[in-house]
């Protein structure tokens, strides 16, 4: 664990040096990321990396996006304080907790058991939030519609089925691999829907999103 006293600095120094100088520029996001303990939402032998400008490890194999690539998501996603959001990739918590102060209810879909209950113990309190556990690309149909879909993560793809339980100019938040490069991206659902990447910023690769790769017969 982080040493008391030390919390509260570590995450001002993350907002000055990660987050004002990178285009964090919502201050409601900017406040609530400085509120939000990020050491309570990672694995506990890694509270001591939790402020670092890299991804943080939670256990199961999975990984913490970095604090700018959080702020940059949550920036471009014009939250609204009536805003039911749809969170791919809880994690144990900690994007799900900054939600909670910014927009009207969360629901934060996870995939590892393990992560899924830390998420519920981390998150005890905070009656916006609401952590589903199942397939992160099956998102949580049955609490939608949503207002907003952000997927903390990088992915090859996004599944339609994810994009259906956004309403109609609903807006899409995601990490997207590129080329083998993962940029932020984003994208309002219309008639027609489509990510444009908007930042190059590195973040985590979820796993079940991998694009299905051609079949070569062999020569």
């Amino acid at each position: 664990m982080m040493a008391k006293g030390t919390e509260a600095a570590a995450r001002a120094a993350m907002v000055v040096s990660q987050l004002r100088t990178s285009a964090v520029s919502d201050p409601r996001v900017v406040a609530a990321m400085a509120e939000v303990p990020r050491e309570a939402f990672v694995a506990p032998q890694a509270a001591e990396l939790a402020y670092r400008d890299r991804p943080v490890p939670l256990g199961a194999g999975r990984e913490q996006n970095a604090p700018l690539a959080t702020g940059r998501l949550l920036t471009a996603a014009d939250l609204s304080p009536t805003d039911t959001v749809l969170l791919i990739g809880a994690g144990r918590g900690y994007t799900a907790a900054v939600l909670s102060g910014l927009v009207a209810k969360v629901v934060a879909v996870e995939s590892e058991a393990e992560l899924a209950g830390a998420a519920r113990s981390a998150l005890a309190g905070r009656g916006s939030v609401t952590v589903v556990e199942g397939a992160l690309s099956a998102g949580a149909p049955d609490h939608g519609p949503y207002d907003v879909l952000i997927v903390d993560g990088a992915v090859e793809q996004l599944p339609d089925a994810l994009v259906a339980q956004v309403k109609t100019g609903g807006r899409v938040l995601a990490g997207l691999i590129d080329g083998g490069v993962a940029r932020l991206a984003s994208g309002v659902k219309s008639d027609g829907f489509a990510l444009v990447p908007f930042a190059d910023i590195d973040c985590v690769i979820l796993p079940g999103f991998a694009r299905p790769r051609a079949f070569h017969f062999p020569g």
